[in-house]
């Protein structure tokens, strides 16, 4: 007897058990949350602890008119969760939104407006600002709507790339920024498409992971302004102040006006990984776009203000993000609702992991006071979606938490080392006393992660928020004027050292200077132990002409001139060929900590640090030269011999050289000094005339390998 075949569909409840607003509707499914395809129809589910009423609101793809308007009966709500499934949509071309009422008797920090139409915070997708820089539509009441999105999209089997921590280099770069300029010759400038034509370009850098700024849905427009001396629009253009935290920017799509941006999202992820690239995101869940108490009412403000932010006993907005509001990330329902989208991104999009903005912020309990043991860390630390994705915290928020090495960690979570970037900024320009602490960033900072290993140490030299690396050694001063602020923005403490004169220069002597500490930085992040993190664009001397802010420029200030990789071919053929070496030498990506132990018989310890004489460095305040020789095994087991040495002194220096096994002799790989290229792809080194000394010249460095004869 065969047994009998039942469509599933049948066996799901797919029709209406009440009418509202002309529409056959019956009790929704309260998880999850947000709009979900359902047999038949959508279904809609939100939550507000203490909402007495909430209506759907319906709407025709861009009209101001509501379509229609459905309340949600009391009896369709379990809890403080709404749910609803409407059936006969359209919902290719549908957008909705909620209306909420509060109390009677408000709490005082209550913010409920049943005038306004609120966001789903977890749609999928959202419109209202589909082609970046258009001009919105200021009358329309609903200005980001809620969307649906759809789970078709062909993976062709891709999954994240699971690459060792200890082998990524990271490549920040800006979605829009990256392709836009006309120089960049893509179909598609400044897009998701846009990005999936230059990944030829980055494989030949040779970098495996690029770290997005904020592709989370924001609105560019706002705080636009007009700057009163030159005339230019300003924008948001970071984009660190999320609108949807489930949706792709759709401004960053070339198809955003025809809703597919999700669709062009995940074709960069799956090209991506094709190439051998990881994607991490730079996510804001510190603060949301609704800002202070005269900010915009999007969504959690209007639907459960005590619950999503922190807020002072007057109700207030504790504002530790230094943007007017702070997420009330360790209340358990913003624990789960960051953790759902995480688990959304991971799964849905394929990325590879996250870099939290103002992390420390996550470390904060109801009354702002730092955890000794965060619930929301803890939770992602474990969580099993999140299991093999990267996690990096920018360990400090703008309340003055700073926890650079000693961020709630549970064994998962990496750092972006300020530390690193700071004291290897004060040794290039030259300052005293600072040798020491040079050389315990480089060994992946020992004294912060000496129980985490060096992979907890992100390091770089610049990143978005600051000078690029071309403007670290151009100028000694921020010059922020182009944004319209009286150059009272941005950091002060730069660090940077302009090598004599301020500015651009003809001067040829300064010129090559500043190349040469360009490559100086580089040969310190590209050697040092921990993850090294290149700011997009210092690879070619990209210039922001001073602006260590450029937060608010759509503009060349902040694009990615293409034609630089021609007019700066040198540098980028050095960083290219550091991050090659990078590969070969495994010894620099250890991701345990050296010990000045001979681990493999080699008669050697794995670290020794040396200076003008071999095996006898200098640890002086005054001094400027730093020799180190890292001992270890190749891929394929044999011996390797790793000699750096890095000069900040204005006078160069002759170094005696440690003595090599009789078999092997050294050979140079970079000398910073020496006329262009300045270096040789790894495996072409050329042996050193003379075997017992090198000359290191005035602010230098030189990379020697040991090779056998």
């Amino acid at each position: 007897m065969t047994a009998p075949v039942h469509v599933v569909r049948d066996r799901i409840d797919s029709y209406p058990t009440h009418q509202i607003a002309g529409y056959g509707v019956r009790p929704g499914r309260h998880m999850p949350f947000g709009a979900t395809l359902v047999p038949g129809g959508v279904n809609f589910s939100l939550h507000s602890s203490t909402a007495e009423a909430v209506a759907l609101v319906l709407f025709r793809r861009g009209e101001h008119t509501p379509l229609a308007e459905l309340p949600i009966p009391d009896e369709f709500r379990i809890g403080g969760v709404w749910a609803i499934t409407v059936f006969g949509l359209d919902y290719e071309n549908l957008d909705y939104g909620y209306r909420v009422h509060g109390p009677r008797d408000p709490h005082i920090a209550d913010r409920f407006d049943p005038e306004r139409i609120l966001a789903d915070p977890y749609a999928r997708a959202m419109s209202g600002r589909d082609v970046w820089g258009a001009e919105p539509d200021w009358h329309d009441p609903y200005q980001y709507r809620s969307k649906l999105a759809f789970d078709d999209f062909d993976w062709d089997d891709d999954q994240p790339l699971r690459i060792p921590q200890e082998d990524l280099v990271i490549y920040e770069m800006h979605v829009r920024g990256f392709t836009r300029d006309p120089s960049s010759g893509v179909a598609e400038p400044g897009t998701y498409a846009g990005v999936v034509e230059k990944i030829p370009y980055l494989k030949s850098l040779g970098v495996n992971c690029v770290e997005l700024m904020p592709v989370f849905e924001f609105d560019e427009f706002e705080n636009q302004r007009i700057d009163p001396t030159s005339g230019e629009l300003l924008l948001n253009y970071w984009g660190y102040s999320t609108v949807g935290f489930f949706a792709p920017k759709a401004g960053y799509a070339a198809t955003g006006r025809f809703g597919m941006q999700c669709d062009e999202f995940k074709n960069m992820v799956k090209e991506l990984h094709a190439a051998g690239i990881q994607v991490l995101l730079d996510v804001v869940f510190n603060h949301t776009a609704e800002g202070n108490e005269d900010g915009p009412t999007i969504h959690f403000r209007g639907l459960d203000n005590r619950t999503y932010y922190i807020l002072t006993p007057e109700g207030y907005y504790y504002n530790f993000s230094g943007t007017g509001n702070t997420l009330n990330c360790n209340h358990p329902v913003v624990r789960n609702y960051v953790l759902s989208c995480l688990r959304y991104w991971a799964s849905e999009y394929h990325v590879d992991g996250f870099r939290f903005d103002l992390a420390a912020i996550l470390d904060r309990g109801e009354d702002g006071a730092p955890l000794a043991n965060p619930p929301l860390i803890e939770a992602l630390s474990f969580d099993p979606v999140l299991r093999d994705c990267v996690l990096i915290a920018e360990a400090w928020d703008a309340g003055g938490l700073y926890q650079v090495g000693s961020f709630p960690n549970y064994g998962r979570w990496s750092e972006w080392n300020g530390k690193f970037r700071d004291t290897v900024r004060r040794y290039l320009k030259g300052d005293v006393g600072t040798i020491g602490d040079l050389a315990t960033r480089m060994v992946g900072s020992p004294d912060l992660y000496s129980r985490r290993g060096a992979n907890a140490s992100v390091n770089f030299v610049t990143c978005h928020d600051g000078f690029t690396l071309n403007d670290l050694v151009t100028y000694n001063g921020k010059h922020n004027e182009a944004n319209g602020e009286g150059n009272r923005d941005g950091g002060d403490d730069n660090n940077s050292w302009n090598c004599g004169v301020e500015g651009p220069t003809d001067d040829s002597e300064v010129q090559r200077l500043r190349l040469r500490q360009m490559k100086n930085a580089m040969v310190l992040l590209l050697t040092s132990q921990g993850i090294p993190m290149i700011n997009a664009g210092d690879e070619v001397g990209r210039t922001q002409q001073g602006n260590n802010n450029a937060y608010c420029h759509d503009s060349t200030l902040t694009w990615f001139d293409w034609g630089l990789t021609e007019r700066n071919s040198e540098l980028f053929d050095f960083v290219r060929n550091l991050i090659a070496f990078r590969v070969a030498h495994p010894l620099l990506r250890s991701r345990q900590h050296p010990t000045g132990e001979d681990h493999h018989g080699l008669g050697y310890p794995d670290i020794s640090w040396h200076g003008v004489h071999a095996w006898s460095a200098d640890w002086a305040p005054d001094s400027h030269l730093l020799a180190v020789l890292r001992t270890g095994l190749t891929a394929e087991g044999l011996a390797d011999y790793v000699y750096i040495a890095v000069n900040s002194h204005w006078e160069g220096h002759d170094l005696q050289l440690p003595e090599l096994p009789a078999d092997t002799s050294w050979h140079l790989f970079a000398d910073t000094f020496a006329a262009a290229p300045g270096n040789v792809a790894p495996g072409s080194e050329v042996p050193l005339d003379n075997q017992h000394s090198v000359h290191l010249g005035p602010r230098s460095a030189i990379v020697l390998i040991g090779r056998r004869r």
